[in-house]
């Protein structure tokens, strides 16, 4: 008989250092060939991987160690991936991919509004989820010049600092995710300007626009209620109907 595994495993990778140093992924996966999977052909591009099966120990290693992107299957055992996402959350804002069944677009769009920052619906290409992962990682990693990362953005009340990975709004940070820190800066840079969807998929999404994916619907949505927070009598990213969204 084979000794049980145990929930969550940390393989050493024999391959050469990661493409993006430093870049140290958790899957939390409870389908263990889905999960190994996915886990040998990143370890083959270099990435650093560690493995949950189950949803409890999972956020306890997502708490636990830092990572810069996770991999989140939504059904899972003792901790489902939305009760998850929404604890992480309440802590951190590691990049989170949530993998969720072909067809669920309810738990999609329930994930996008607790923050998850992008999702693949099963079953799906090991291509697509690669372009996934490298887009998030270069956008929240390795997508700074020095110019860049030593800037700070300011609107009137609106801060955005680069280098920190930081906004505030009339002196009150806000707690965004490294989607929404994207979208507030392309909108800050751009202010006044209509920036349509199809911009908005390339430049911070980093995918083609369709009609049918409302996940950059969402973030903007969640970026406008943090905001509406903090100042309620005012809407900063108005929409322009038939056009896109402006600052």
């Amino acid at each position: 008989m084979l000794s049980p595994k145990p929930s969550c495993s940390n393989p050493i990778s024999k391959h050469p250092a990661p493409l993006h140093k430093g870049a140290h992924l958790l899957i939390v996966e409870d389908d263990t060939v889905v999960r190994q999977s996915i886990a040998q052909v990143l370890t083959n591009r270099g990435y650093h991987i560690t493995q949950c099966d189950n949803g409890r120990d999972g956020l306890k290693m997502a708490l636990r160690s830092t990572f810069q992107l996770i991999l989140l299957d939504i059904m899972l055992p003792k901790l489902d991936g939305l009760s998850l996402l929404h604890q992480l959350r309440e802590q951190r804002d590691t990049p989170v991919i949530m993998l969720t069944a072909s067809g669920a677009e309810e738990e999609r769009i329930q994930g996008l509004s607790i923050g998850a920052d992008d999702y693949l619906a099963k079953p799906f290409n090991m291509t697509e989820l690669i372009l996934r992962i490298d887009a998030i990682l270069k956008r929240s990693m390795f997508n700074q010049t020095p110019n860049e990362d030593s800037s700070t953005l300011s609107i009137n009340d609106l801060c955005l600092n680069l280098s920190a990975k930081q906004a505030s709004l009339q002196g009150v940070q806000l707690t965004l995710t490294p989607i929404e820190l994207s979208l507030l800066e392309t909108f800050m840079r751009q202010k006044l300007e209509v920036l349509t969807k199809a911009y908005l998929y390339q430049k911070v999404l980093h995918k083609a626009f369709s009609r049918y994916d409302r996940s950059l619907d969402m973030h903007i949505s969640n970026l406008r209620g943090k905001l509406a927070q903090i100042q309620p009598q005012h809407q900063l990213i108005r929409t322009v109907h038939g056009k896109g969204y402006t600052l």
